[in-house]
């Protein structure tokens, strides 16, 4: 039995592109094999491990776990698209400043997460930050530049222009 392809529309980094796709494709899976956005790493495939977390409407996303129909007319934003015209976002250049990015597969959805919470959250404490982080699992470091840089970011939005 063939799958139906389906053609839909993917607003991804504020670009809009019409995809042609199987029904069972993963969001993860448009945007590495169709889409040619690799940032997005799939690590475990099953959800477990926050390597492949987009954000879709302004929350963190499980991309291997999320039909790509169920982005399609929605925004989706990866980790090309956190930068802008070339300038890293203050979360990047927070990690580099910590050292937070060690081998660096897990720092794309590490990033990610971290935003959607930032945007949100006023004020985090560590155990905030930590906890958010949870679910964004990563094999070479101890958390510790990571949460550091985290929480330089949230300090300096505090900080008076």
């Amino acid at each position: 039995m063939r799958s139906k392809v389906r053609e839909i529309e993917l607003r991804v980094n504020g670009v809009l592109y019409e995809v042609p796709i199987k029904p069972h494709q993963t969001l993860l899976e448009v945007l590495r094999e169709q889409l040619f956005l690799t940032g997005t790493k799939e690590g475990c495939g099953c959800g477990d491990c926050g390597a492949c977390t987009v954000i879709v409407d302004g929350k963190p996303v499980l991309s291997c776990i999320t039909l790509a129909i169920e982005a399609a007319g929605r925004d989706v934003t990866t980790i090309e698209g956190l930068s802008d015209k070339g300038a890293l976002h203050p979360l990047q250049e927070a990690f580099v400043r910590y050292g937070a990015i060690q081998c660096g597969f897990c720092t794309p959805g590490m990033l990610l997460t971290a935003k959607t919470f930032l945007d949100k959250a006023d004020h985090p404490t560590e155990a905030e930050i930590r906890k958010t982080m949870a679910g964004n699992l990563c094999r070479c470091t101890g958390y510790v530049k990571i949460v550091k840089a985290i929480q330089s970011v949230a300090e300096s939005k505090e900080e008076p222009q």
